[in-house]
């Protein structure tokens, strides 16, 4: 019989929605990049963006933009455009069920949190969400080295570490199948996954031994599923 013990949770598209961290990101980007000599208002290079970014454009979101918008740009500029993302004091707030969750489980178990990611900008994430007091540990792959971001099992095997916790004891909720279950389904935790509306991540992989064991629609369907085990 297994005994969950220990719930540990991803960040981005599990415990609110990641589109709300791009929006904010892109719209302190805009606002820097409307400061420099003859630049167009903030609202229309953020318009841009978001176009760019909503029509699925992920890797050169600010090169498409900023070519059509008629600005000059070069290596550096994105350089620090990328910089702004990723250190901006994000907009986010965390959605109530997460919030109403996290306290009830907290109660119940040893919770935790392990993301992949830039490390200050996941760092300034947690801030404005203010969810540190739930957990007991956080782990940032990005500490680790980024060779050891999901799907390597590095993070998994530190937060046992850290935890003193055994695999059959943890189960591990997150969105993303393409990378988030790897691991954790080797090392025998129980993984749910969460598939938000408006998740960013929500295809199938195709990989042997990516999926979750479990899947939810839901936050709120989180402490139900757990008390099966």
């Amino acid at each position: 019989m297994i005994m969950i013990t220990t719930v540990v949770f991803d960040l981005d598209d599990t415990l609110y929605d990641e589109v709300e961290y791009c929006r904010s990101g892109f719209e302190a980007v805009a606002e820097f990049l409307a400061n420099l000599p003859g630049a167009p208002s903030a609202g229309r290079i953020f318009s841009a963006f978001w176009k760019q970014f909503t029509a699925g454009d992920r890797t050169k979101t600010f090169n498409t933009a900023l070519g059509e918008l008629g600005i000059r740009y070069d290596d550096r500029l994105i350089q620090e455009l990328i910089y702004a993302y990723r250190n901006h004091v994000p907009k986010i707030t965390l959605p109530q069920d997460s919030r109403d969750l996290l306290s009830r489980l907290s109660g119940k178990y040893t919770l935790a949190l392990l993301t992949d990611g830039f490390l200050p900008a996941q760092q300034l994430k947690v801030q404005a969400l203010g969810i540190e007091k739930y957990f007991k540990c956080i782990i940032y792959t990005e500490q680790l080295g980024r060779e050891f971001w999901k799907p390597s099992p590095a993070g998994f095997q530190k937060l046992m570490e850290t935890l003193n916790a055994k695999p059959q004891n943890i189960a591990y909720v997150a969105d993303n199948e393409k990378k988030d279950f790897i691991a954790p389904n080797k090392l025998g935790f129980l993984t749910i996954r969460i598939i938000r509306p408006a998740g960013l991540h929500s295809e199938p992989s195709q990989e042997p031994g990516a999926a979750a064991q479990y899947t939810i629609r839901q936050i709120s369907q989180l402490s139900a599923l757990l008390e099966k085990f």
